[in-house]
């Protein structure tokens, strides 16, 4: 942290850098934002003309990997009938409308306990436990700003989010998640093979001490890293069920470089979360830095040297 300070005093375009992600992102071209965002979070050197690093590599995916499709597979709604034309509908959880705006949103139509989030971005979400307790001022507060996030992919350059229009998605509440025991699954595929195997408990977005990843490989081996969130010390679920999340893992990311596909099980049912195409927008520290290497090696580019 300190060797970033004095890099900020002693050099003016790295200054110029920051106060321009902090003001007017808008204005500066994809490489130098992550140019820029780099020498703020990393501890090594970037390097985009030969990436070794997983890191380094998904900054490359953002420049170079501009696949229309990707845009579809971010898009909470639009992704449901992509999911269940290749593994199925019973594994895509039920929804009961999409809208531009919470002014039309039919609240009587839609049944006592639902899920209102933005398809566009990360951020917007409510959760309806009791239609009857439900605040409309605090759900047009979340959407207001959710929908004016319309430009989500200039905050890390994500580019598969470039694009894609704000909605909102209603769809059905599952009790199992959202608490201190709820376990997903987030498993990383490399040119449509699985690689890893993220075992994710506690409530997602929390506190880094009130979540935690266990990563293990296809076979069930521990991998020993974490990036943010420590490990919890939890075990892979049965074989079964594993080579069940593993085929549709597989099946979801065939011809695509590099996508992490997240799934979770309600009432003994795998069930599709979503499809990200840059972990932790590809700004991740990891804990021994050897790990970003070796992932790293395991993504080929195809960059002719």
């Amino acid at each position: 942290m300190f060797r970033k300070i004095k890099r900020y005093l002693r050099d003016p375009y790295f200054a110029l850098g920051c106060d321009m992600i902090k003001k007017c992102p808008n204005l500066m071209s994809d490489r130098f934002f992550i140019e820029t965002e780099w020498r703020l979070t990393m501890d090594y050197p970037l390097n985009l003309d030969n990436p070794l690093t997983f890191c380094e590599k998904l900054q490359w995916l953002k420049l170079h990997d501009h696949n229309p499709l990707y845009h579809k597979l971010v898009d909470k709604y639009e992704v449901k009938q992509w999911v269940m034309d290749r593994i199925g509908v019973e594994h895509v959880v039920k929804t009961y409308g999409v809208y531009n705006s919470v002014d039309e949103i039919d609240f009587d139509a839609l049944p006592n306990q639902f899920v209102l989030k933005c398809t566009h971005n990360s951020g917007g979400l409510v959760v309806c436990k009791d239609k009857r307790g439900l605040d409309l001022q605090h759900v047009r507060n979340v959407f207001k700003d959710g929908l004016n996030s319309q430009d989500y992919y200039l905050w890390k350059r994500e580019w598969a989010y470039k694009g894609v229009k704000p909605r909102i998605i209603a769809e059905e509440y599952i009790d199992s998640l959202g608490k201190p025991e709820s376990i997903e699954y987030k498993i990383t595929c490399i040119h449509g093979k699985v690689k890893m195997i993220t075992v994710c408990s506690g409530i997602a977005h929390a506190e880094f001490d009130m979540r935690f990843n266990d990563h293990f490989d296809r076979e069930g081996n521990r991998l020993p890293f974490y990036v943010n969130y420590k490990p919890a010390g939890l075990n892979l679920p049965d074989k079964d069920r594993v080579h069940e999340m593993v085929s549709i893992a597989e099946s979801l990311s065939e011809g695509i470089p590099q996508v992490r596909v997240d799934v979770y099980v309600h009432k003994e049912k795998i069930y599709f979360g979503e499809m990200t195409f840059y972990t932790w927008g590809g700004f991740m520290n990891y804990k021994p830095i050897e790990w970003d290497g070796i992932m790293g090696s395991w993504l080929d580019l195809g960059i002719k040297k």
